[in-house]
């Protein structure tokens, strides 16, 4: 695709056709487990603390490793390390399916996550540095589109596995797409390379060290107490780490995440309103379809069935979505999208019991999802064009951190007010614990819409500068 809105040329669509194709295959993984949650728990009598960690053990390596892996790119070249992590994560998926036992699953979605930090973040850098800034909404949205492909299938394919097969064939779904994945990468995809020289390994040990400690606290707060020494103390000592990273990040020569994008009201304003659309995604995701089952009594086939009109936004729309964004800017979509998602969370919770039709539920599945839809690809969109072409893998490295840590958040968040006012010894028990979940989701989607107000307005961009003469753009910072 030419500067001036032309046909989008061979490499460009190599290019985002292969980045598409690893999206999907991460976004399946994480969604096709949703609906073989409760078939998990029985087959490996796994606590609700163990079914937390099945999916946040792959979120906490993968939010961890993010920036690792974007400057793991920038430093050793871009489709090196995306192809390395491709390998790692199809390995990973093997090692899935061959688990024994909870421990063994949890510690194989751990790798799992370290191969997706190495591919996702360079996934987005590759179509970015593809694209003109024009055009990059556009190749976003499709983007966003064919990994909505894979969220509109998942919930299904997992019940169909789950109640056809075992659960196990979840993740050798993943190998053929896999080994595809990495051969068509290493034939089509040129190598390129960041414009930082050094390893920031002082920086990288400080926010992964700072991550984990925070995640951990999160996740082992129900289990060990939120007043214990050990959650306490977690929270605490990964603030602080935080904090010492974000120092460091001020003065390093070639810092991984140079602390001058914070002073770009864009990339300030977007990144926090994204944390909060995937800590209401995940914290949705992780009981809806859990619902659907112990709540109301359907198998894994019948649940996964039941999310496709909610998930089916992601595919239908995200294109769009993103298109107009070009046109009208970001923080409408954002802030819109951020409050239809209130309302539709914000539904669900007042209405579900263990009586509760499903055609109650429906019109709420499809407003949320068609508010999630609106705001990922604009947030996207305002995070990425707020930075120089040159620095957008880092900024994409941070991006992903975020909105993956905001999944860990909003499982944790959603897992701890469940066990607070339910659980799984009745129909009624766990429908009582998953409307008040519902609730937390749906405050955590009313915050972001707030930090999503602090975005510039943006009009549509004037008529482009021949290349030789344009500099890097920065519209944001004119608002």
């Amino acid at each position: 695709m030419s500067a001036d809105g032309g046909r989008m040329t061979s490499r460009q669509a190599w290019v985002l056709g292969l980045a598409s194709l690893a999206s999907f295959m991460m976004a399946l993984d994480s969604l096709v487990v949703t609906t073989a949650l409760s078939t998990i728990r029985r087959d490996l009598t796994a606590s609700i603390e163990s079914l937390e960690w099945t999916v946040n053990a792959y979120n906490l390596t993968f939010a961890v490793l993010l920036l690792t892996g974007a400057a793991l790119g920038d430093r050793f070249g871009r489709r090196r390390v995306f192809v390395a992590g491709l390998a790692v994560f199809t390995l990973a998926s093997a090692a899935c399916a061959l688990s024994p036992d909870i421990g063994t699953l949890i510690a194989s979605r751990a790798l799992q996550g370290a191969g997706a930090a190495m591919v996702l973040p360079l996934s987005l850098t590759l179509i970015s540095a593809a694209f003109p800034p024009r055009q990059r909404g556009r190749a976003m949205g499709l983007y966003l589109g064919i990994t909505g492909l894979a969220t509109f299938s998942g919930p299904f394919v997992g019940g169909v596995v789950a109640e056809g097969l075992a659960w196990q064939w979840i993740f050798w779904l993943n190998l053929p797409v896999g080994l595809a994945a990495i051969v068509l990468s290493v034939r089509r995809v040129e190598e390129s390379v960041g414009p930082n020289n050094r390893f920031d390994l002082a920086g990288v040990v400080l926010v992964t060290l700072g991550a984990f400690g925070v995640v951990w606290g999160l996740v082992r707060g129900n289990a060990a107490g939120w007043g214990s020494v050990e959650v306490l103390g977690a929270l605490v000592l990964g603030a602080a780490l935080v904090v010492a990273f974000v120092l460091w990040e001020g003065r390093a020569k070639a810092p991984m995440l140079p602390m001058r994008f914070f002073r770009v009201r864009a990339f300030a304003t977007a990144n926090p309103a994204n944390f909060c659309v995937f800590a209401s995604l995940y914290g949705t995701l992780f009981f809806l379809a859990q619902y659907f089952q112990t709540g109301l009594g359907e198998g894994p086939l019948g649940a996964g069935l039941r999310l496709m009109p909610w998930t089916a936004t992601l595919m239908v729309c995200a294109p769009i979505a993103g298109a107009l964004a070009d046109r009208y800017g970001e923080r409408t979509f954002v802030v819109v999208g951020l409050l239809l998602q209130t309302a539709g969370t914000g539904w669900i919770a007042l209405v579900a019991d263990a009586g509760t039709g499903y055609l109650e539920l429906l019109p709420a599945l499809v407003v949320g999802g068609a508010g999630l839809t609106m705001a990922m690809p604009a947030a996207q969109k305002a995070v990425v064009g707020a930075v120089r072409p040159q620095e957008i893998g880092q900024a994409s490295g941070a991006f992903m951190m975020l909105r993956i840590l905001g999944g860990v958040f909003g499982v944790a968040i959603a897992v701890a007010v469940f066990a607070g006012t339910g659980g799984y010894a009745s129909a009624e028990e766990f429908s009582e614990g998953f409307a008040a979940a519902m609730g937390a989701v749906a405050a955590l989607a009313f915050t972001g819409m707030l930090a999503a107000l602090g975005m510039p307005r943006r009009r549509p961009a004037p008529t482009p500068v021949p290349p030789a003469a344009a500099p890097a753009p920065h519209p944001e910072t004119a608002v």
